[in-house]
């Protein structure tokens, strides 16, 4: 188990560093865990806002899950138009976008890469969570900063009255839960943390004792009644991986966020939030490779205040606000042998935005908003010019907090519901939505030390414009219910690496990267099975990505990274009785695209490879079966919960990269070489509850 974890991580290290963006990793992860949708099955049919899900941490699904853990990233990809990136991935794509467009907010706070090694596992405990909604693109006014979509999720308030107390135990990690009064029905405390314990496994090891391999988070919220009228909660997370192979590379990330909620309540139909956030993600990374020693640190940082009110009146829901943030970005601070570069950036950002909810006689119902979206990019650092060649033809540098460039945009956003009668109705839906943050990657999977930019003098804001239309259906008696949405996106300032360029090439990544646009288009459907002894859900997407840029496959159409055709999810669960639970899982999908060579040439001994077509091949398709079966006793105080899993029962070897390299048996050939994570996984936990 240990050499298949450590061989995972050299893997997912050495593929990002030595390979150049064309040698695309085939990836696709699944994992699931969380049931996904919490909301009643009328509610799928009710709700005004289309392209939205909500997940309820309190209904999670006894589904199967890797490692026995929890994780509500990896629920999402049981979902009709989100995709695993890859084989254990914790990055998720949704309608065509990549990862890096998913905005992810915890209590408000911005967090990335929320994955623990390198995406095995989640960032976030569900034992902190109350629930989260995923927009898939068609999102209120109030929410912006993500181009794909944006995952709003909530830590829950620890009880006032009683004390609670839990833990948890697993192949790879434990975990503990604490809730209860500070003060009796005035004020409470929630605190959930959790740690791996590969590390005591390594230094049980003479031949692994010396790396490091673990992850550690913690959430802690608090919760005070000042008033009848006043609430003020803080809620705070951090979360931090390790690893380190001896005398090749360590690597450090993590998140770091704090959230200051003050709720005034004016009346029964009008109340404020005012909201004092900070998030942080850092990452830090040194390798020594080839006779290099190489370092990199980067950074993001949010500093927001926040103000909105919400107010009913009549058949009106009106929600306005305004918010500015301080962003700084350390793009990377690199050492190569000794060479010292560094690249940081810093600027403000501000929105004002309204939307309505409103019902127009019986049959329609309507959400609108317009968020006006303002970015100023701040001096301190020098911005270039860049010729076609990509080589630097000017330098400006402005003294700090002088702005060098501005933009601003306004955001329509609206949804409307037709209600046939009470089974079923029709949605539509327009939203536009822009990105400030861009994360570039050569591969098709996100990485911790993937190289982040903000808009600058010529990164321009990323902008999506999305349509959607869906049907809505439920059996009278609320036992199945389906739906049935198609969708096209067109997305302006799309950026992608160069031809041969990568992120390690130059410190100043807009010489590293192409700016140009790209659509996605595709239907989802997706049916539930509501009641009875046996539940579940199918989903089904049908879907193209693609990207034009000047520069890049000859300025023609071609398939994004993470372009799949098919995607088909299969979900049961089965009540045995009162204190068994079945559930099982079968994922398929299209192979992820990949760059394959066309030619290849030889000078002095070495293969040169020749790409003539971006994204023109297809990895083998996907598919997996994943089973678990659940025992839950209720004693008088104390609830005793074991899980069982097996993660790929049929050991389907699936493909997680495909590398290139020559035929020994034919010179002129070239074979491609398949890596797979994971076999079999038999997985076993304990969970108590008090």
């Amino acid at each position: 188990m240990m050499k298949r974890l450590l061989t995972i991580i050299v893997l997912m290290f050495v593929s990002r560093v030595c390979l150049s963006q064309h040698t695309d990793i085939v990836r696709e992860d699944t994992l699931q865990e969380v049931t996904v949708t919490s909301r009643s099955a009328q509610k799928r049919v009710d709700e005004v806002q289309i392209g939205v899900e909500k997940i309820d941490i309190a209904t999670l699904a006894k589904v199967p899950t890797l490692f026995g853990e929890k994780d509500i990233i990896k629920s999402l990809q049981l979902l009709p138009g989100v995709k695993s990136e890859n084989e254990a991935s914790g990055g998720y794509q949704v309608r065509g976008g990549k990862a890096a467009q998913n905005l992810i907010l915890l209590d408000d706070a911005t967090v990335y890469n929320a994955g623990h090694l390198m995406g095995l596992f989640s960032t976030f405990n569900d034992d902190a969570l109350m629930g989260g909604s995923l927009y898939k693109g068609l999102v209120p006014a109030q929410l912006g900063g993500g181009t794909a979509s944006v995952f709003d999720i909530s830590t829950r308030s620890g009880s006032l009255h009683d004390y609670h107390f839990g833990g948890s135990i697993g192949l790879l990690s434990a975990k503990v839960v604490a809730e209860g009064p500070i003060q009796q029905d005035r004020s409470s405390f929630l605190f959930a943390g959790r740690r791996s314990y590969l590390d005591l496994f390594l230094k049980a090891s003479e031949k692994y004792r010396d790396n490091t391999l673990h992850f550690y988070d913690a959430n802690l919220r608090l919760n005070f009644r000042l008033s009848q009228r006043d609430m003020l909660s803080l809620s705070f997370f951090r979360g931090r991986d390790n690893m380190g192979l001896v005398d090749m590379m360590d690597m450090e990330w993590g998140n770091t966020t704090a959230t200051a909620n003050w709720l005034h309540t004016f009346s029964d139909a009008h109340y404020a939030n005012t909201k004092l956030i900070y998030s942080d993600f850092t990452s830090d990374v040194g390798i020594d490779m080839l006779n290099i020693y190489y370092t990199m640190k980067g950074y993001i940082r949010h500093s927001t205040l926040q103000h909105q009110q919400t107010w009913q009146k009549g058949h009106h829901r009106l929600n306005y606000g305004l918010e500015a943030t301080h962003l700084q970005l350390q793009s990377a601070e690199w050492d190569i042998n000794l060479l010292h570069q560094r690249e940081k950036r810093e600027a403000l950002t501000s929105a004002l935005w309204i939307g309505d909810e409103w019902h127009i006689g019986n049959m329609i119902e309507l959400s609108a908003g317009l968020r006006f979206h303002h970015f100023s990019v701040l001096g301190g650092a020098p911005y270039y010019q860049i010729d076609r060649e990509s080589n630097i033809v000017e330098t400006t540098e402005k003294s700090s907090g002088s702005i060098v460039k501005t933009y601003a945009d306004v955001e329509p956003r609206i949804s409307a519901k037709l209600t046939l009668n009470e089974q079923h109705s029709l949605k539509l839906g327009y939203s536009r939505t822009s990105q400030d943050i861009h994360a570039i990657s050569g591969m098709s999977m996100s990485m911790p030390f993937d190289r982040y930019t903000m808009t600058s003098n010529i990164v321009r804001p990323e902008q999506a414009d999305q349509v959607a239309l869906g049907w809505f259906y439920i059996t009278p008696k609320k036992d199945y219910d389906f739906s049935a949405e198609t969708y096209y996106k067109n997305i302006r300032n799309v950026y992608d690496y160069r031809d041969g360029k990568a992120f390690y090439s130059e410190i100043e990544i807009e010489r590293l990267i192409l700016g140009g646009k790209g659509r996605a288009y595709g239907i989802e459907l997706c049916g539930h099975k509501n009641s009875g002894p046996l539940t579940g859900w199918i989903s089904y997407t049908l879907s193209w990505s693609e990207n034009k840029i000047e520069g890049i496959n000859d300025g023609r159409w071609y398939t994004a990274s993470n372009d799949r055709r098919h995607d088909l999810a299969i979900v049961g669960m089965y009540r045995l009785s009162p204190t068994w639970d079945l559930a099982a899982t079968w994922r398929y999908n299209t192979g992820q695209a990949l760059t394959a060579p066309s030619a290849k040439y030889d000078i002095d001994g070495t293969t040169f490879y020749y790409y003539n077509e971006r994204n023109g091949y297809r990895a083998p398709a996907y598919h997996r079966l994943d089973l678990s079966a659940t025992y839950t006793k209720k004693l008088q105080k104390t609830t005793h919960i074991w899980s069982f899993g097996i993660y790929n029962a049929y050991c389907r070897y699936n493909p997680f990269t495909i590398r290139f390299k020559n035929d020994d048996k034919s010179p002129t050939g070239t074979i491609a070489e398949q890596t797979s994570l994971f076999g079999i996984v038999p997985s076993v936990s304990f969970t108590l509850k008090y």
